[in-house]
């Protein structure tokens, strides 16, 4: 009897368990957010001659923080040395001399300097190198800047200068940088 009731226990567990829905496993669903990368503004400005020089180029602008964007420039027909690269306040080069785009974009009122260091424009950026063969090539993440954020870091449609000269970082308010040389304006892409 006892073997009896042993077998009749095994028959209806399995009788028990045929008739319980299998346990599912919760499906882990990925959507297209989760998986594929969300594409960061980026920005470009055509570099073309001003002021009878030969400079030309192309600077590429891809947001790569909250407030961070890679600057990218190559240029070509600069004279050898030292060039000041600044963003100007207005993308506008129709001026033979470039000097339509305004001064250098200034946000928050401060006093002309070298980046990083006390007080600077916003559009103060670097002394480019240009090689033996007036080339240059030169790239670096800038805070401060968005593609297309508020008003006070977005760079559209604002004017990318390559001057003549170096810039000292000190006089006021244009680093007595020179002429301007080559002008681009920021646009999306």
């Amino acid at each position: 009897m006892r073997l009896q009731s042993v077998s009749i226990s095994a028959v209806f567990l399995t009788l028990l368990m045929a008739c319980t829905p299998a346990k599912k496993e919760e499906a882990t669903e990925t959507t297209a957010e989760e998986t594929t990368p969300v594409a960061q503004p980026t920005a470009m400005a055509t570099m073309n001659s001003a002021s009878g020089s030969t400079a030309s180029g192309t600077a590429s602008f891809t947001q790569t923080g909250d407030r961070t964007v890679r600057m990218s420039i190559q240029m070509t027909g600069l004279t050898p040395g030292e060039h000041a690269l600044h963003l100007h306040e207005k993308g506008d080069c129709s001026a033979p001399d470039a000097t339509s785009a305004g001064g250098h974009w200034n946000p928050g009122g401060m006093q002309h300097g070298k980046r990083g260091v006390d007080e600077y424009h916003a559009g103060d950026v670097i002394n480019l190198i240009a090689d033996a063969d007036g080339n240059v090539s030169w790239s670096e993440e800038i805070e401060g800047w968005s593609i297309g954020g508020d008003e006070s870091t977005n760079i559209l449609n604002k004017g990318v200068i390559v001057h003549e000269k170096v810039d000292d970082f000190v006089t006021q308010p244009t680093g007595a940088a020179g002429g301007r040389i080559a002008c681009g304006v920021i646009l999306p892409q």
